[in-house]
């Protein structure tokens, strides 16, 4: 019965780290996709800002 009870932690800790994995490479490939475009929002933001306070 102790055997079960730790075999099913491990099998619980395996599904948390693939779980994080998956997040992680989920939030890699947004940013990998959508980064230059944020960044390119933000300099074109930032630029406005810049002449207008001249």
């Amino acid at each position: 019965m102790k055997r079960f009870f730790k075999e099913e932690k491990a099998q619980g800790m395996t599904e948390y780290v693939l779980l994080v994995f998956l997040i992680a490479l989920l939030a890699y490939m947004g940013v990998q996709t959508f980064g230059g475009k944020v960044n390119q929002s933000f300099t074109r933001a930032g630029s406005k800002l810049d002449q207008a306070a001249k």
